[in-house]
């Protein structure tokens, strides 16, 4: 099993960066493909962005492209998003997530994952 920590979150303006950590324990992370989600108030868990095992594949939903940027280092059993020009509608609670079997025709949908952070929030100001 893996324990995910997730960090980084705040309050920021429009237009501003964070940068989301997610550090993993019990099992090295390289194991994991990884998934960072979000869920605002009111809302369902939205899928935001993935990482492949070794870094080698990510996607991301369509709203983000361009603005966000996941990665991880493996030696340091942690995986990032970086978030740029954030906007508003980005405000909600982030989560990371692990498994180790998901498909890529699966890594939008948030039951298939089986571990998962408490969540970090993250608001932005207009």
């Amino acid at each position: 099993q893996v324990q995910l920590e997730e960090s980084g979150g705040g309050l920021v303006q429009a237009g501003g960066s964070l940068r989301l950590s997610c550090a993993a324990s019990g099992r090295t992370v390289s194991s994991y493909a990884m998934g960072w989600f979000r869920q605002a108030p009111g809302k369902e868990r939205e899928f935001v962005a993935f990482i492949s095992r070794y870094g080698g594949n990510t996607y991301y939903v369509d709203s983000v492209k361009g603005r966000f940027t996941i990665s991880r280092d493996n030696a340091k059993n942690t995986v990032y998003l970086q978030m740029n020009s954030l906007k508003p509608e980005d405000t909600a609670v982030y989560y990371c997530a692990a498994d180790s079997r998901i498909t890529t025709a699966t890594i939008r949908i948030p039951f298939k994952y089986d571990y998962w952070g408490q969540g970090t929030q993250v608001t932005v100001s207009s």
